[in-house]
């Protein structure tokens, strides 16, 4: 529901954790977001095609625009060393057609450079994201959706405490539904 989740007003808040901070996304972002998902290597099990600069700018819109409308969403993940942009990762509810329906499901998500890939930080960006909705959104389920063969998602998602809740279908392609 609009409003009532733990950001009102659209803010994002900032998440820091050893070695990452978790910020709004910034219009700045867009060229390393684009090379990001337009990379073979990060979208293999997200779809298979790269995307466009134009759908990334969309992307990077409706990363703030969850915020303003359901008061969760994505954050920026940046390494705190170096400060460089390094991937996604958040929250929504994308309406999916899906079964089981994850409407009212705080459905988690993230995405990172290949140059981040093997350095833990999606398990430490989604450690902490979840402790954020533990917080703020108890009484909401957090389920992900994953392509079977991305057994390193399922490792993240595993060790972040999710579980295989059913086997699905999304867009034709088999898919994974899991749940905290």
């Amino acid at each position: 529901m609009p409003g009532t989740a733990g950001s009102p007003g659209g803010q994002v808040p900032e998440i820091e954790t050893a070695r990452l901070r978790l910020r709004a996304h910034q219009t700045g972002d867009h060229p390393t977001c684009t090379a990001i998902w337009s990379h073979p290597e990060v979208i293999r099990h997200i779809g298979g095609r790269p995307f466009t600069a134009e759908e990334v700018w969309k992307r990077l819109l409706q990363y703030r625009g969850l915020w303003s409308l359901l008061g969760y969403g994505y954050w920026a993940i940046e390494e705190k060393a170096s400060g460089r942009y390094v991937g996604d990762v958040g929250f929504a509810d994308f309406a999916r057609e899906l079964q089981p329906s994850l409407r009212g499901m705080l459905e988690c998500g993230w995405v990172l450079a290949p140059q981040a890939h093997g350095h833990g930080y999606a398990s430490e960006a989604v450690a902490a994201i979840t402790a954020w909705a533990e917080a703020q959104l108890p009484e909401r389920r957090v389920v992900c959706i994953i392509a079977p063969e991305n057994q390193a998602s399922i490792r993240v998602a595993e060790k972040a405490g999710f579980h295989l809740w059913q086997p699905s279908t999304y867009h034709d392609s088999p898919t994974l539904v899991f749940s905290r």
